[in-house]
């Protein structure tokens, strides 16, 4: 979907892995140089925060964005009860 939109502005990182593992997302930010993706590998390893992990000259921007599943779903169920 990156070329029929022509490129992309932002990509999150979130839940589980996306969230909590920076090796995977240095691994994966890696393979979108194409992008412009540059990110800083300082601001990749913090965890629990919503984080813009890329460099000021980056086109593409990156960040991590928490997440609470368990609150979600708990607001859904309230809803339907």
């Amino acid at each position: 979907y990156v070329a029929a939109m022509n490129g992309v502005d932002v990509i999150a990182f979130t839940a589980g892995v996306g969230e909590n593992d920076w090796k995977v997302r240095e691994w994966v930010c890696e393979y979108l140089g194409y992008l412009g993706v540059t990110i800083d590998l300082e601001k990749n390893k913090i965890r629990g925060q919503e984080v813009m992990l890329t460099t000021p000259d980056s086109r593409t921007k990156v960040c991590i964005i928490p997440t609470n599943e368990e609150l979600a779903i708990a607001r859904e169920t309230v809803a339907l009860v």
